[in-house]
């Protein structure tokens, strides 16, 4: 698997402060609800005031923030410019989306397609299906909590152990239901016991949710199809389908 490389999180010794500090105003303006005055802005991000009116003048001008009529701040076009060159990088092939669109039309589910990106789990596709609920973490583009959901569960399952074991503890193991497997040996169990077939969980990542994911078994570049239903258990043609359409996407490639 040489194109699954792991993310190095050691900070690098020629880290540049003020790079680390403009994405820090991103992620604080793009995680609040409302827009931000510089003051909040600078609160948040733990900057005293003059830095961070430096770095939202230039974040402005270069387009990745944009300032409102009351003087607050909201991200601007250039962070929607990057994410959708992200999602163009993920070179989606017309083949694969046909194969997600006909699984969603058949089960009436949402399916979904998963990758390793630059080392972490990310969904890189998405077709939305009537009988699932909207899981607003889970839209093209993000990374996934890997040990709670399928995507993640069916890739893990596909690296060695000790890389395994690496991944867990750089991403570590948030509960987000009472179900969540937060030991890295009860994951361990979990994916034994899948031993190559299909993956199943059920309200480890929201409460009456329950997913299926089928790995599409690349030698270098791993993937996962998966299809959640809004219910306690996955119908069984759910799985069959989901299964089928790894392997038609395997030849769809």
């Amino acid at each position: 698997m040489g194109a699954v490389t792991m993310r190095d999180n050691r900070e690098p010794v020629d880290r540049i402060r003020s790079v680390s500090r403009a994405l820090r105003v991103l992620e604080e303006v793009g995680a609040s609800r409302a827009p931000l005055t510089v003051k909040a802005i600078a609160r948040r991000c733990e900057l005293n005031l003059s830095t961070a009116y430096h770095l939202v003048r230039t974040l402005t001008y270069e387009g990745y923030l944009a300032r409102d009529t009351d003087g607050r701040y909201v991200l601007g076009s250039s962070v929607a410019r990057l994410y959708q060159d992200l999602l163009a990088s993920f070179a989606r092939r017309p083949g694969v989306h046909a194969v997600l669109r006909q699984l969603s039309a058949t089960t009436r589910r949402t399916a979904y397609l998963g990758r390793f990106v630059s080392g972490r789990i990310v969904v890189t596709d998405v077709v939305e299906g009537p009988e699932s609920p909207y899981l607003e973490d889970l839209e093209a583009g993000l990374e996934v909590a890997a040990h709670a959901t399928v995507i993640g569960k069916v890739l893990l399952a596909s690296l060695p152990r000790a890389r395994r074991a690496a991944y867990l503890s750089a991403q570590g193991m948030r509960r987000f239901t009472a179900r969540t497997l937060i030991d890295t040996e009860a994951l361990e169990v979990e994916l034994a016991g899948a031993a190559g077939g299909p993956i199943l969980e059920h309200g480890q990542f929201r409460d009456g949710v329950s997913c299926v994911g089928a790995l599409v078994n690349r030698p270098d570049d791993p993937w996962a199809v998966v299809s959640s239903t809004r219910a306690d258990e996955v119908p069984p043609e759910v799985v069959w389908h989901t299964q089928r359409a790894a392997q038609d996407l395997a030849v769809a490639i």
